[in-house]
């Protein structure tokens, strides 16, 4: 039997549903998340270049171990042999996604730093600073430090700030061992020298490997956070990111108009339009925002927030019910307002009609439209005496006599007589008895008549002349005597209670209402 509850169609239909909800939703999440890292990407590239967080206005900088992969060199020329180079494997799995590659220029000036490296590494200190090509390679340097603070190659990706510190940090360093305050082309020229007339022999087998160490920590990191970004053909920056949402929208979409079809198949009463109305808030799931405003890509939040709710990955109850409590308090006052407004209006409006004497008389100016052919006040009149009379009156007719009896022997204990018969001996019980007696028989006697009353046909039609004959002449009377007064007043007095329950209502706090009512349900559950 417990076998037959956890494989009942039903709870295995509803457990095929769950984990359909919460694949999707991993895949709202998935895509989510891939959008966000595709905003961030280009303003935290630095991050995903070296690994490292610094902190404004100080030297602090957290380093993050990022894995390096060996990466194809997109910045060499085409038609020469292509290259690979130890770069940060996310740089290199995304840069080409958004259209990045290695700026020219300033890679080209890391290049000659590497190949300076290279020959003094090939002939060693002391020949190699004395060597040729190491001094046209210096001389190179100077040149293309020169070429980098007057064209400023870092403006075009937004990152002339970094030139400047590097600007900075060379006049930092070369001061400190010169002792002079100089510009940042003067300092590059000093700093890759051997034989500058201002400080010869600033690079020296003793200073060099100091002076590289330093170069290969504060500048060159500053130097690799310069790219080139290409533009496509309406000017934007490239992005191909829509390579990877692609899958994701198809996805999303074959899966909105199979969901919505199976709701419009499931209720007869919508149509497949009306279905896709209903799950509207999918519909950012597959719109191609990544080609029109990839920011509003981010709307994808409120669809998969809702997902995880209903993949019940997460729980929105809380969320949802202070959400509504605070569009109840920001709706309510107003609403209610409008609402009493209406009718208090709609009822002035009636009587200054004279509507209220219509109704007495069903002759309205709009013809009163009977659904049965039944009076229902005079059903319900007629129903309620025959509840009174056969059903009530039975059962409190004890009740009754007891209330009647009591009354007659109160009044009668207040005479001499009645006492001092009830002293005489023999006949003292008497008295008592015939009261019972009288009491019994009188409440009887009314509720028999009653009974027949109600059981005789033309006692019935009395009653109903009555009622017509009292309705008639309290319409004739109200007309002879002129309602206007009186719907003057009415309509005042309505007047009264717009103005004054209005006031009130808004100086109501709405918020105190709902927590009462909360503390109501709670203390009612």
């Amino acid at each position: 039997m417990s076998l037959q509850k956890y494989s009942s169609p039903k709870l295995l239909k509803r457990r095929k549903n769950l984990w359909f909800e919460r694949f999707m939703a991993i895949a709202a999440v998935t895509n989510l998340a891939l959008v966000t890292f595709d905003l961030t990407y280009v303003p935290w590239r630095n991050f995903w270049l070296q690994g490292g967080i610094g902190i404004p206005l100080t030297n602090f900088k957290l380093h993050i171990p990022v894995p390096t992969i060996a990466c194809r060199d997109r910045s060499v020329e085409t038609g020469q042999p292509s290259r690979t180079i130890q770069q940060p494997v996310v740089t290199c799995l995304y840069d080409p996604i958004k259209g990045i590659e290695p700026h020219r220029d300033t890679q080209a000036y890391l290049d000659t730093v590497a190949q300076l490296e290279s020959q003094l590494a090939q002939k060693g200190l002391e020949a190699g600073l004395k060597d040729i090509a190491v001094q046209d390679t210096l001389a190179k340097l100077r040149k293309l430090s020169t070429e980098m603070i007057e064209t400023n190659p870092f403006g075009a990706s937004g990152k002339s700030g970094a030139l400047e510190r590097i600007k900075n940090r060379i006049r930092s360093r070369v001061a400190s061992r010169t002792n002079t305050r100089i510009s940042a082309r003067e300092a590059f020229n000093i700093f890759w020298s051997t034989d500058n007339p201002s400080y010869p022999n600033y690079l020296s087998p003793t200073t060099w490997n100091a002076e590289i160490d330093w170069f290969n920590q504060a500048i060159q990191p500053l130097i690799q956070t310069n790219y080139y970004r290409g533009v496509d053909e309406n000017g934007n920056p490239t992005n191909h990111f829509w390579l990877l949402d692609a899958p994701f929208i198809l996805l999303f979409f074959l899966e909105f108009l199979a969901r919505t079809y199976h709701i419009s198949r499931r209720y007869s009463n919508l149509t497949w339009l009306d279905a896709m109305i209903w799950r509207w808030y999918d519909i950012p799931l597959f719109i191609p925002f990544s080609l029109i405003a990839p920011t509003w890509a981010l709307l994808r939040v409120l669809p998969t927030t809702l997902r995880l709710h209903q993949a019940e990955m997460i729980n929105l109850e809380n969320i949802q019910s202070r959400a509504r409590e605070g569009f109840v308090s920001a709706i309510a006052s107003e609403m209610v307002e409008v609402i009493i407004v209406q009718v208090i209006n709609q009822a002035q409006g009636s009587i200054q009609r004279g509507e209220l004497t219509n109704f007495l008389q069903r002759t309205t100016s709009r013809r009163y439209v009977d659904v049965n052919n039944i009076n229902e006040i005079e059903a319900i009149a007629t129903h309620m005496t025959h509840m009174m009379v056969h059903e009530v009156f039975p059962k409190i007719q004890p009740d009754l006599e007891a209330l009647v009896r009591h009354s007659i022997e109160t009044v009668m204990n207040q005479s001499p007589a009645y006492r001092g018969l009830q002293a005489i001996p023999g006949i003292g019980a008497v008295p008592a008895q015939i009261t019972e007696t009288l009491v019994h028989d009188v409440t009887q006697l009314i509720h028999n008549s009653l009974k027949t009353a109600l059981d005789d046909p033309k006692t019935a039609d009395l009653v109903v002349r009555f009622v017509r004959n009292f309705s008639s002449s309290f319409i004739q009377e109200a007309q002879q005597n002129n309602l206007q007064e009186m719907q003057s007043l009415l309509t005042d007095l309505l007047e009264e209670i717009k103005i004054n329950y209005v006031q009130n209502l808004s100086e109501e706090d709405i918020t105190l209402i709902l927590d009462e009512t909360r503390q109501l349900r709670q203390e009612a559950t």
